[in-house]
């Protein structure tokens, strides 16, 4: 009988989190509009500016808009899955996070199965992203498009991991935002989405290769450009072990959160 209610109760938990997604339009929208605009401003900016040789060796030997692709793919993707975990806040605040933690159900089914669809809802959108950036790159691998869905999905359930972990320590909104505006932005430029990584100062490089999404984004990169910063065995190494951890804690504090 344990199995069936650990079954039933993930399954639940991902349907309702793909269902809140599909009902709410406005973002939907803005979380696919945010990363276009990052690509049409920031993007074709400054590739108007690197057209020469010399910047496609520093950018591994790609375009900038092909280099920059796939960071923008994956910072939509962290950006959905980060933010999923105020969804556990906004579940307390209204009450059914109590109907969680009281139903005869396992608390980490729950936990999982809402992280499973929010990070599903994530790579919707990176889907999306992908799709509309993949006409102005160049050169892209498209046997390489499923492989790269397969890890984007798996970063995304690390982070969305994260986000939990975070948030079912938490019982305001205004706190986990202020812990999500301070972190996010140096994950990401950290991540080499949108530079390379090589060369960087001492200082930097260490934050780099301490970043989880490094490994996510250099991984992607390589799946679609065939070029690389880190070894892509260690960053799938890396990815798979992130998001495992992230998993099995966010699950174990979940079993411990009280209203």
């Amino acid at each position: 009988m344990e199995g069936v209610g650990f079954t039933k109760a993930l399954y639940a938990m991902i349907y309702r989190e793909v269902i809140r997604y599909r009902r709410a339009y406005s973002r939907m929208l803005g979380s696919v509009l945010n990363p276009i605009i990052w690509l049409i401003f920031f993007g074709i900016g400054w590739a108007s500016l690197f057209r020469d040789n010399i910047f496609r060796q520093i950018f591994l030997g790609l375009d900038y808009i092909t280099f920059l692709a796939p960071g923008i793919v994956m910072m939509a993707i962290f950006s959905a899955s980060f933010l999923g975990g105020v969804s556990m806040l906004w579940d307390r605040e209204f009450g059914f996070l109590k109907e969680i933690l009281v139903a005869p159900s396992s608390r980490s089914a729950s936990l999982i199965g809402k992280s499973i669809g929010i990070a599903f809802t994530a790579l919707v959108q990176g889907i999306l992203i992908l799709m509309v950036t993949l006409p102005l790159t160049n050169n892209v691998n498209l046997y390489g498009i499923l492989p790269a869905i397969i890890v984007s999905y798996i970063v995304s359930l690390g982070f969305t991991s994260l986000g939990m972990a975070i948030a079912s320590r938490m019982n305001s909104m205004e706190g986990f935002h202020l812990i999500v505006s301070v972190v996010m932005m140096p994950i990401i430029f950290l991540s080499g989405a949108f530079y390379p990584i090589n060369g960087l100062p001492d200082w930097m490089t260490i934050l780099i290769y301490g970043n989880p999404l490094t490994y996510g984004v250099d991984l992607v990169r390589y799946l679609l450009t065939g070029v690389y910063a880190v070894d892509p065995m260690l960053s799938l190494i890396g990815t798979i072990l992130f998001t495992t951890v992230f998993t099995a804690l966010s699950a174990y504090l979940f079993e411990k959160t009280t209203i």
